[in-house]
């Protein structure tokens, strides 16, 4: 299972070829499993530019594997992604990246993405990337 960050999800549904766009159709294509968080899900849904494309794109949200927060354990160790990465000289521009990192840590998933944050944040942890 490879968790998609919204920022290529974005890419693949506006139609923008990157190489992690490409790499994500491999993945539809291939049927391997593919899922987002909780955070992914709605900030995917809030990039939505009206009622019409919600109605679009939720069922096919709904149908993708979405791995959840669980408990306050998940926020601290987002919590501590955001210092450690402070701690490096860096700032997380937007503390959802941690929570999303802190669910692959957890699950021990790797995560497909084209965001900086990530990057760094894998710098400070075992978080793993797919290249």
């Amino acid at each position: 299972m490879i968790v998609v960050d919204s920022s290529v999800w974005i890419q693949h549904f506006r139609g923008r070829s990157s190489p992690h766009q490409r790499m994500l159709e491999n993945l539809l294509r291939s049927g391997d499993d593919v899922a987002i968080t909780d955070v992914i899900y709605m900030e995917l849904l809030r990039g939505l530019r009206d009622e019409a494309e919600v109605a679009r794109l939720r069922p096919f949200l709904l149908e993708t594997a979405i791995l959840r927060m669980e408990s306050l354990e998940d926020y601290e160790l987002a919590a501590e992604l955001f210092r450690q990465v402070a701690r490096g000289g860096h700032t997380v521009r937007q503390s959802s990246d941690c929570m999303i990192a802190a669910v692959c840590l957890r699950e021990d998933v790797p995560l497909l993405h084209d965001d900086v944050d990530f990057t760094r944040i894998a710098e400070v942890s075992e978080l793993r990337l797919v290249a």
